[in-house]
């Protein structure tokens, strides 16, 4: 039945049925489902590197190099994804108690100052491997500071996930 009453939710979300949530959350949403789509290519990629290197001898690193990159993509918004639909196995576990209104300011007070903590030193690094279009180190393929930049990303995501309202709006039938 919450699964029934999520569904309904987001299809009048989307087709402008129910009033717009927060912007940063229909966002954050839009992000997901983005980001949802790179399992498949990331999976072929997985996949044909074997083939690729044993077969036909070629373009086995380069499909490498993508997956790395399309991993850490979805990795980086894949954590936050989990932690706003409750998909994480300590969610699962934990008693509703665990779930009250105080816990979305005790976890922001935890992670909002170690999450910028990080970024903050780590910021210099991302921006020069940014700035410099940083490639891979073994093959020389450009794309590397994609998985630096996807680091940034997620914490930017972590950030947002723990000020914004933690459920989109909800359809009254």
């Amino acid at each position: 039945m919450r699964y029934q009453t999520a569904l309904r939710s987001d299809c009048a979300i989307l087709t402008g049925e129910a009033s717009r949530p927060p912007t940063l959350v229909f966002m954050l949403q839009l992000l997901f489902r983005a980001a949802a789509c790179l399992v498949l290519p990331l999976a072929v990629l997985l996949c044909a590197q074997w083939p690729l290197r044993d077969a036909i001898q070629a373009f086995s690193r380069e499909a490498n190099d993508l997956a790395q990159i399309l991993f850490a993509v979805y990795m980086a918004v894949a954590v936050t994804a989990a932690s706003q639909s409750d998909a994480h196995l300590a969610a699962a576990h934990s008693p509703a108690s665990a779930r009250a209104p105080w816990r979305r300011w005790a976890i922001a007070a935890c992670v909002v100052p170690w999450a910028l903590f990080v970024l903050w030193t780590s910021g210099p690094q991302v921006w020069r491997s940014v700035a410099q279009l940083e490639h891979f180190g073994e093959t020389l393929n450009p794309g590397f500071f994609i998985i630096k930049l996807s680091l940034a990303v997620m914490l930017g995501l972590v950030v947002a996930h723990a000020i914004a309202p933690t459920k989109p709006a909800t359809v009254h039938s």
